[in-house]
């Protein structure tokens, strides 16, 4: 073995397995490219991304730490979502939550949501 080596064990390493998962289509409908991170919380994503905001309440994509998906101007694509884990509580992004993700707090950040004009499957 040299100084800073890895060796890594035979296998592939499997991430978020055994969580449960939900598939939503996406729209881009803005003139511009977005991507969405994997640990962003989908719900409070670009207000111009049109899906199910409520079915993304308290989840972000299920991709591996670092990575993203991009969609370019009008396109639709199929994402899975899982929940966020740890303490469950969101603060930033954009403003939509700001604390704990309770099921009062998503009817609450859906109604902030529609007011500022963002996007979801009935809008």
């Amino acid at each position: 073995m040299k100084p800073g080596e890895i060796i890594p064990a035979e296998g592939a390493i499997r991430i978020n397995d055994g969580l449960e998962s939900l598939t939503i289509s996406v729209t881009n409908t803005s003139e511009h490219a977005v991507q969405i991170t994997s640990h962003y919380h989908f719900f409070e994503a670009n207000k111009r991304m049109r899906f199910d905001r409520v079915a993304a309440y308290g989840k972000r994509l299920d991709l591996p730490s670092g990575s993203a998906v991009r969609w370019d101007p009008g396109e639709t694509k199929d994402v899975r979502l899982i929940d966020i884990g740890g303490n469950r509580r969101v603060v930033g992004f954009q403003g939509l939550v700001n604390g704990r993700l309770t099921h009062e707090q998503c009817g609450e950040a859906l109604n902030r949501a529609r007011d500022r004009g963002f996007l979801d499957q009935e809008g």
